[in-house]
């Protein structure tokens, strides 16, 4: 269980710029994929698991306007309602960027349940922008924020594990 203890004398390593963006990339083809009945409502929002992240992590990197960026990228790859993922995005990433030391002082469990508060006000604006279009909400589509916030945690540690194996092969 130490993997989910923080640790206030790491170093923060260097991410590259290539790995971020790959990152967001393989998250976009992930949200992409022909999820369909129970699978749809379950679905986590990945992109919005890695770009709270990367705005918790590296929030000088990826912020606000990155965010909204990929989020009209999401609009346009998703055929939703154009800015819908955009505004959440951005929402997302603010709430990650002004939490950014608060997330960081806590290990993975005690983030767990931050991060949720961050991805049902996401998630609430998925809603209520369906509500606005439909006149109706699914209640449903909430369970994505429960998987999302399950898979903070094992992104968390992969990501980390990158970052470990990266400064390991680099050498003195």
């Amino acid at each position: 269980m130490s993997y989910l203890a923080h640790d206030n004398t790491e170093i923060h390593r260097p991410v590259s710029t290539t790995f971020i963006v790959i990152s967001v990339l393989v998250a976009l083809f992930l949200n992409g994929l022909p999820w369909e009945g129970i699978w749809l409502m379950l679905r986590p929002d990945f992109v919005a698991v890695v770009m709270l992240h990367w705005c918790t992590h590296k929030p000088w990197r990826v912020g606000i306007g990155l965010s909204w960026a990929v989020g009209i990228l999401a609009d346009v790859a998703d055929a939703s309602l154009f800015g819908q993922h955009a505004l959440a995005y951005t929402l997302l990433a603010f709430g990650g960027v002004i939490l950014h030391h608060r997330l960081k002082m806590f290990d993975l469990r005690q983030q767990t349940t931050q991060v949720f508060v961050i991805f049902v006000l996401t998630y609430a604006v998925y809603a209520l922008v369906h509500w606005q279009v439909n006149g109706y909400v699914v209640w449903t589509y909430f369970l994505g924020c429960v998987t999302s916030t399950l898979l903070w945690a094992p992104l968390g540690i992969m990501f980390r594990a990158v970052y470990q194996m990266r400064a390991d092969n680099k050498g003195p």
